[in-house]
């Protein structure tokens, strides 16, 4: 069991899961010893950074904002959160995750050396949080013991290179290259808001009408604004002042300090307000920052590492790297990604809130996580800016804002079967998932459910054997 536990630890930490792919990648290449060293260490600090990035921005700044808002304009409701609902479900599906994450990551290595879709997941964490969801997922349908390992890490693996194949047309585009995959559980949202891009700006794109958020023109009284870190600081001190100042004008604001509402945030650190509303908004450019210089160390060290792989193992294989990968590419389409998404999470919210009557008030009321819609609704942004321009990021970002607004209300029911109706998946793939599979459990039980995953695995690797492969 300790061995389990340990296991579980190392695949589900992206530092370490990705530079032991790095040191692996090298040592195929029989590269010298100080070069292993060099790069598995490398690689691993760089992730380090970026976790550091992250942590940073959500523990902090995101976190933050988000109890200031749901304070100042006086909402409740369900805030979709990966990381509560699978702390919850594991209480109850430890072992049985554990077990469908490591053998599904050997299902993943097996579809991408025997089907087409060449895809290595390195997002360690987000493959723990779907091997959770599955686990629950196919309980519902009534597997358990051997049979829902099987079924859940045959569906783990499938998914593993399915979502990084439909993000990497735009990501090539993105990325200017096809060695680096696309590896975060919001593929959906992304390849839906890149769509809608397209579709609203690219053709102008195309004829060289269309303009890119990076081509924005600041006048040169506002050329300052042409550093991301100072145009992204002066955005989030506007933001989180309008927020502090609308919480702080409620009559009820000194008790809510004192040991209400907005007791654990930073904010009772200060005595002013404004003064806070400053640093976290420095604070949050300082998390991008970090972030971005995370992701520069991991993409220098780990695409030249992971040519052992791709050649040794599986040919062709391409690294699937956590989102925030694509964010040096597109600067302004990030910030612009992040809050274009979150007012179409509060536009649907007042939309939910207007048609919960008419569904008898049963409607669960998702409110705008600002962490899902900072990590996903960035990330939209930049997919949707590279197939339609700003035009594209814009309407792109705010329809992906409605839709993981949407999402959880409708994956709701799946997940409350087991009594975990307090709070709901936040990323469009898990949504998507748990949607697809838990309709099927409904007519597929036990037995035939299990057939129906090894269908679905199966498919890939059929096709690449049966269906004719394109001339190069």
């Amino acid at each position: 069991m300790k061995v389990l536990l340990i296991i579980q630890e190392i695949l589900s930490t992206p530092a370490i899961l990705v530079g032991l792919m790095a040191l692996l990648g090298l040592a195929l290449q029989k590269k010298p010893t100080t070069d292993i060293v060099k790069g598995t260490i490398k690689t691993i600090v760089g992730f380090l950074v970026l976790s550091a990035g992250a942590a940073f921005v959500q523990s902090g700044s995101l976190t933050d904002f988000g109890v200031l808002f749901n304070y100042a304009f006086n909402v409740n409701g369900v805030v979709p959160n990966n990381e509560a609902i699978v702390t919850t479900a594991l209480e109850q599906y430890a072992n049985d995750t554990a077990m469908i994450m490591m053998f599904g990551m050997l299902a993943n290595i097996a579809m991408a050396r025997f089907s087409r879709l060449n895809y290595i997941f390195l997002t360690g964490h987000h493959t723990l949080y779907m091997a959770c969801m599955i686990a629950v997922v196919l309980s519902v349908g009534g597997l358990s013991g051997w049979m829902l390992i099987l079924g859940g890490s045959l569906l783990l693996g499938l998914v593993m290179v399915i979502f990084p194949a439909m993000a990497q047309p735009t990501m090539t585009k993105i990325s200017g290259t096809d060695e680096v995959g696309f590896g975060h559980f919001s593929t959906i949202g992304y390849w839906f808001a890149a769509q809608v891009g397209k579709l609203v700006g690219g053709k102008a794109m195309k004829e060289g009408k269309g303009k890119s958020t990076e081509d924005i023109n600041f006048p040169k009284w506002m050329a300052f604004m042409r550093d991301t870190t100072v145009a992204i600081s002066i955005t989030m001190m506007i933001i989180f002042v309008v927020v502090c100042a609308v919480a702080s004008a409620r009559p009820d604001y000194a008790d809510a300090l004192a040991g209400g509402a907005l007791s654990a945030t930073a904010l009772t650190g200060y005595s002013n307000w404004f003064v806070y509303a400053l640093v976290c908004g420095m604070n949050f450019a300082g998390a991008i920052y970090i972030i971005l210089s995370g992701v520069r160390l991991i993409l220098a060290e780990i695409v030249p590492a992971f040519k052992g792989i791709a050649d040794k193992l599986v040919p062709n294989a391409k690294p699937a790297i956590d989102c925030p990968v694509v964010f040096p590419y597109a600067p302004n389409a990030v910030l612009i990604g992040f809050l274009v998404s979150f007012v179409g999470g509060v536009v649907g919210m007042f939309i939910l809130l207007g048609i919960n009557p008419s569904f008898g008030n049963t409607l669960p009321i998702i409110l705008p996580g600002v962490v899902p819609h900072f990590f996903c609704g960035a990330t939209s942004g930049v997919f949707a800016n590279a197939e339609g321009g700003l035009k594209g990021c814009v309407i792109g970002s705010f329809l992906h804002g409605l839709l993981i607004t949407f999402l959880p209300v409708i994956t709701m029911p799946v997940i409350g079967a087991l009594g975990f109706a307090s709070t709901t998946f936040s990323d469009a793939d898990f949504c998507g998932v748990g949607i697809v599979m838990g309709n099927i459990a409904k007519f597929a039980q036990g037995p035939a459910l299990l057939v129906v995953c090894i269908i679905l695995f199966a498919a890939p690797i059929v096709y690449n054997f049966v269906a004719p492969k394109k001339k190069a």
